[in-house]
């Protein structure tokens, strides 16, 4: 009996503990994030970040996009610069129009001058991350 409930006492710390760990806290970085945003642009939208502890590989939102205005999108977390967060911007063919990405590093934001109106997939992909959890705001300026 002793060792019966020794092995669910066991089982039942086990889950707890990986239940912290897997729980991201999107809205403080996402709070973070909207002063952020450079002067000029309004805020639009709040986006998770929520790779669920590097269970997923990819977290993606669409919106849609006006021609004439300028969209700027930032990605805030807890880690040291974007920890390894990647946001592609594609237009509504899927075709890469942006990135964060840029000659082998990864910036916390990217400035879009919308010249087609349409929806647009904001998709934010995990390389080298440790701890899979962000929070991104979308402004925009006419």
């Amino acid at each position: 009996m002793k060792k019966l409930i020794f092995a669910l006492g066991i089982i039942f710390v086990t889950s707890s503990i990986n239940q912290v760990v897997a729980q991201c806290n999107t809205d403080q970085y996402i709070e973070a994030c909207i002063p952020k945003l450079q002067e000029g642009f309004t805020f639009l939208k709040s986006y998770n970040i929520d790779g669920a502890g590097g269970s997923k590989n990819k977290v993606e939102y669409s919106y849609v996009f006006t021609k004439g205005a300028t969209y700027q999108i930032l990605i805030c977390n807890g880690g040291q610069g974007t920890d390894g967060i990647v946001l592609t911007l594609y237009d509504s063919n899927r075709k890469q129009v942006a990135s964060t990405k840029y000659e082998g590093s990864t910036l916390s934001a990217i400035a879009f001058p919308c010249q087609v109106t349409g929806i647009y997939y904001i998709t934010y992909t995990f390389e080298n991350s440790t701890n899979y959890c962000g929070g991104s705001v979308l402004g925009f300026k006419r």
